[in-house]
């Protein structure tokens, strides 16, 4: 019997802690091991019980890993309709209070055996190499995939002497992915740049939120009003996840927007300088301890309104579309991957804003197609991820980009266009990615 290929997920979170690279990275194990042509292990930081209680919500905390891993487990089997047979393993992390981060202690390669280490995929490779010591990644792994989450630069800048600080961090980052990853995938433009990069959304959403999404589309095709409520934003409050932005806009727009009630949602460092704010301006602007964003409460409102410039490809954002709503944000990089969506509502600046607002309300949200719903869905995320998982491709790919490149370079440097027919052709199928290849150059 011919062994399975192996593939290593490695990431910086893990539940409970509800951010992105501990929900994201488990999803993809699951939807990666779903057809079980592969063996997949997802390996993921264990705290001290007194990190936990820095780190977890209140009264959640772990005795043992598989303590842990049981929790995890249930979190997954109550959102995804499928069994999914992979693998948990643990390496010791430690929280930095002053980064608001876990950060891997020793060399965590080890935990995949040399006769498994096939693939590694690095959920923020720049955060699991800052402090790494130990064999190089791609000594370790036949082939060595970053994914950029996060938008470090963006938020370095916002701290004191942010623009030396990012300065020094692009290069630091910039160093590290190149010396333990082969390819990095950034999922929107948002990203710093890396050498060997492609574009690429590899998220999905959580499937909840597209079973929510078909019930609004029912009570929608039977006629019945599917959403009784205004407008709301929810995340993290904290003044770089667009609370600053969003008040900002709101506050100098106060008289076009005179009639709009708003709810914010969500907890965190600077929810006492939110409320403060929002209670000084003259618009009703109500603010709310976080919730589940799946929650009951948020089903009946009609428009999100999302103008954080920090976010890499906004999860908020994805599952408002699954769920049938209307997004007003911001045009910026991180957006793009939503653009395709009728749903989605763009504005430039203040006046784009109090016109996409406005006519958001008055609007009823489109249905999504089933080829939308799709698009969201973490099965459509798998098959662009997959895409990148085979050596060969990979080749394939970064030999058309150089050649574009050498052969072309004025036309390739300054086409923005071409750059992203590029990378979209990425996102599709092997046998297409091939047929442009060979369209354009010979290989041997």
């Amino acid at each position: 019997m011919e062994r399975k290929q192996h593939i290593a997920i490695f990431t910086t979170a893990s539940l409970p802690w509800m951010t992105g690279t501990a929900v994201n990275p488990l999803f993809r194990a699951a939807y990666l091991a779903k057809d079980g042509e592969r063996k997949i292990t997802l390996v993921i930081p264990w705290l001290s019980l007194k990190d936990q209680k820095l780190v977890y919500p209140t009264n959640t905390t772990f005795s043992s890993p598989s303590q842990q891993e049981s929790y995890i487990r249930q979190w997954l089997e109550e959102r995804i309709a499928f069994v999914s047979d992979f693998h948990i393993r643990f390496y010791p992390g430690k929280f930095a209070v002053d980064k608001r981060s876990i950060l891997p202690v020793g060399d965590i390669s080890e935990i995949i055996p040399d006769d498994e280490a096939d693939i590694a995929v690095l959920e923020e490779p720049e955060h699991l190499t800052w402090f790494h010591h130990g064999k190089r990644w791609k000594t370790k792994f036949r082939l060595v995939i970053g994914i950029i989450h996060t938008n470090y630069l963006e938020y370095v800048k916002r701290e004191k002497n942010g623009r030396f600080q990012a300065f020094l961090l692009k290069y630091i980052n910039s160093w590290v992915v190149s010396i333990y990853c082969h390819k990095v995938i950034r999922l929107s433009a948002a990203t710093q740049d890396y050498p060997n990069s492609i574009i690429c959304n590899v998220h999905g959403v959580n499937p909840k939120f597209l079973e929510i999404g078909k019930k609004k589309y029912e009570q929608q095709h039977s006629g019945n009003q599917a959403f009784t409520k205004g407008a709301y934003y929810i995340g993290k409050m904290i003044w770089g996840k667009g609370y600053a932005e969003l008040l900002k806009l709101l506050g100098d727009h106060q008289k076009e927007l005179a009639c709009l009630e708003v709810d914010l949602y969500g907890s965190g460092e600077d929810s006492d300088q939110v409320k403060e704010a929002a209670e000084k301006l003259k618009l009703t602007v109500r603010v709310h301890p976080g919730r589940d964003h799946a929650d009951s409460l948020f089903h009946d409102y009609k428009v999100f309104l999302n103008p954080s410039t920090t976010d890499v490809v906004c999860t908020t954002t994805a599952e408002v579309l699954a769920m049938g709503k209307i997004v007003v944000c911001a045009n910026h990089p991180s957006n793009d991957f939503f653009k395709q969506f009728p749903n989605c509502r763009i504005y430039d600046d203040g006046k784009g804003f109090v016109e996409a607002t406005v006519k958001a309300l008055d609007e009823e949200p489109a249905p999504l197609t089933e080829a939308q719903r799709h698009e969201l869905s973490w099965e459509a995320a798998t098959e662009r991820k997959l895409v990148f998982l085979t050596p060969q491709t990979l080749k394939l790919l970064f030999n058309v980009r150089f050649k574009m490149k050498k052969v072309i370079p004025g036309l390739w440097e300054g086409s923005l266009n071409l750059r992203k027919e590029t990378d979209a052709v990425v996102a599709g199928d092997v046998d297409t990615i091939a047929a442009v290849v060979m369209d354009l150059f010979s290989f041997e």
